[in-house]
This record gives structure tokens, sequence and C-alpha cells, in this order.
């Protein structure tokens, strides 16, 4: 038994015809680093002109963070089952 009020193949398209992903918007800096465009820069922390972002800080307390991870993985033994599984 069909369908009363089947679609066809066309209609179908045409509804669907929305349905395509659209591409990410990417800009590049001065320097050539890529980034989403209506965002800061990750790289450089800019945004439309002003420094938003201090990198230079980030990186800092990035990198303080991981030492304190490492720390308290290596007091609590982790790290040396770690080290035992990989050989």
């Amino acid at each position: 038994m069909v369908v009363r009020m089947r679609r066809n193949r066309s209609q179908t398209a045409k509804r669907r015809s929305h349905h395509a992903l659209a591409s990410k918007h990417i800009s590049k800096d001065g320097a050539g680093n890529l980034f989403l465009s209506h965002r800061a820069n990750p790289v450089t922390g800019m945004y439309r002109g002003k420094q938003i972002i201090d990198v230079t800080a980030r990186a800092k307390r990035d990198a303080r963070r991981l030492k304190r991870r490492e720390k308290a993985l290596k007091a609590s033994g982790q790290e040396a089952q770690k080290e035992s599984t990989a050989q």
C-alpha cells in the first residue's frame, strides 16, 4: 500500500537543501596564525586591534598548574605506575 500524501524525491531534496553544514570562517593575523573570526586570537591575545588576553601570564599559569599536577601525581604514586606500565 502506498502512502497517500507521499513526498517525491525533488520535494525531499528541496526541504533538505538547508541541512548542509556551514564552514567555519577562519582569519589570519599578521604573523600568519589562523584563528576563528569574531573571537580573540589565542596566539597573540588580540581582538579587533586591542590586547584582550595576556598570553605570557596565561602560559606561566598553565606551566604552574602542570607542575603542581605532576607533583601531586608523583606524591600519590600514580606516575610510577604509569611508567611501569609503559615499559
